[in-house]
């Protein structure tokens, strides 16, 4: 494969580009970079996390990026406001009953401005671990009561009930709002197609791009559409058989750091 073929580049975060403990390596990534610019090749962060979140991992350069968050619900072309989903408050309210169904659901609400945990019905705990992936994050006595324009809600459910959890969400919510599972117990809920591939796709028709001049990197179920968007798609070694048969290559694991090890051979 020789680089010009490929003018997008999308990675998944978590278990994908960043190493466990949330680091990689600067340098490496920024030399990478500075040849895929020459290149003519677009890097797009295409996470489940929160914008704000996402732009903290890339201090001082984020403005060279462009950003797929809040699993396609948010979308910046470098520092331009592309799409940003605004989900009808009928549904917003109607989530919110659903989940007080179901006390053991530690429910987030993500909007354009912050996101919220709701008092009495998770832990501060919870609160700081959330804080971890939503930078700008906030506490609300009431999430009815929230005033913001809404992308989506992240429950985190137990582990082992989130194939239960995702099929109830499938069910309850169907015409409304679509899971989009990434592990862990967390399960998006987005608005119906506004998954990462989408999000994709908005900035390669902005640029003039086709899905053959795209490669995606992943490891979770919400990877998966744009796997299969990109004609160059990759799962991390670290992924599960479900994500690695929606790819059409392998990559070494997040620890290794596959990504960057992946972009070198095509960039070189």
């Amino acid at each position: 494969m020789i680089e010009n073929e490929i003018k997008m580049v999308a990675v998944d975060i978590d278990g994908t580009f960043v190493r466990s403990d949330y680091t990689y390596d600067i340098p490496r990534f920024q030399r990478i970079l500075r040849r895929m610019k020459d290149a003519g090749c677009h890097f797009v962060v295409a996470s489940g996390n929160q914008y704000y979140q996402l732009r903290d991992l890339f201090p001082g350069y984020y403005h060279q990026l462009s950003f797929v968050a809040e699993n396609g619900a948010f979308v910046k072309d470098h520092e331009e406001l592309v799409f940003a989903a605004d989900m009808p408050k009928e549904t917003v309210d109607f989530v919110i009953d659903l989940c007080r169904e179901y006390p053991e659901i530690s429910n987030v609400l993500c909007g354009v401005n912050s996101a919220y945990c709701q008092r009495k019905t998770v832990s501060q705990d919870f609160f700081d671990l959330t804080r971890n992936y939503y930078h700008r994050l906030k506490w609300t006595e009431d999430f009815k009561k929230v005033n913001d324009q809404i992308l989506k809600f992240a429950p985190t459910v137990p582990e082992e009930k989130t194939d239960f959890y995702y099929n109830m969400f499938c069910e309850r919510l169907k015409g409304k709002l679509e899971p989009a599972a990434s592990g862990h117990g967390s399960i998006d809920l987005i608005m119906p197609g506004c998954h990462k591939a989408l999000g994709l796709k908005r900035l390669a028709e902005r640029w003039g791009i086709s899905p053959d001049q795209c490669a995606a990197f992943g490891d979770g179920g919400n990877d998966i559409e744009m796997l299969n968007y990109c004609a160059h798609s990759y799962a991390m070694e670290n992924a599960p058989q479900n994500v690695k048969n929606a790819a059409k290559h392998l990559c070494p694991s997040n620890e290794e750091d596959g990504v960057l090890v992946v972009l070198e051979k095509l960039f070189g």
